[in-house]
């Protein structure tokens, strides 16, 4: 059962000392340990422009966090999640991807994530939520491996509704 209630919230941070933690939980977590990511490799995941960081805090504590991109061609994209391992199997993936899909909803009919196609898990937890399939991104992040584009839809972009309007 998870471990949802007024001690775990959900924050928005541009905190350059909740990145390097978020940086830790990473270099920790498959599947950058598969992918022999160091600490200065996921400390790159917090670089650039259009990119919105939140972090699940239990106390003072990150549980997990998660990136999403909501500008550009795949605006709703999906860019990280990561639990740290003393919250896994808790349901924070399934509360981060519940949030996500409430964010990115107002603004793209469309969530978009890729998944190492070893990380059978992550696989697991994306198709249950209605992710399917799009493509296959052969050495994307690592020559030798495999991303698998996911997206969730509930229409085109052209006619969206933005939420509000």
């Amino acid at each position: 059962m998870a471990l949802f209630n007024e001690d775990i919230i959900i924050k928005q941070t541009t905190d350059p000392v909740d990145f390097a933690a978020c940086a830790n939980i990473m270099v920790q977590t498959a599947p950058w340990i598969t992918l022999g990511m160091s600490l200065e490799d996921c400390s790159k995941a917090f670089e650039g422009a259009y990119r919105e960081v939140f972090v699940l805090r239990k106390g003072n504590e990150i549980a997990a966090f998660f990136i999403i991109q909501p500008q550009g061609s795949f605006k709703g994209y999906i860019q990280t999640i990561a639990v740290a391992e003393a919250y896994r199997g808790l349901g924070f993936g399934t509360r981060i991807l519940d949030f996500c899909e409430d964010r990115i909803l107002k603004y793209s009919p469309n969530m978009f994530i890729c998944v190492s196609s070893f990380n059978e898990g992550a696989m697991k937890l994306y198709t249950r939520f209605g992710f399917e399939k799009v493509g296959e991104l052969k050495d994307f992040i690592k020559e030798g491996f495999t991303e698998i584009l996911l997206r969730k839809t509930v229409g085109p972009t052209c006619g969206y509704k933005l939420a509000g309007k």
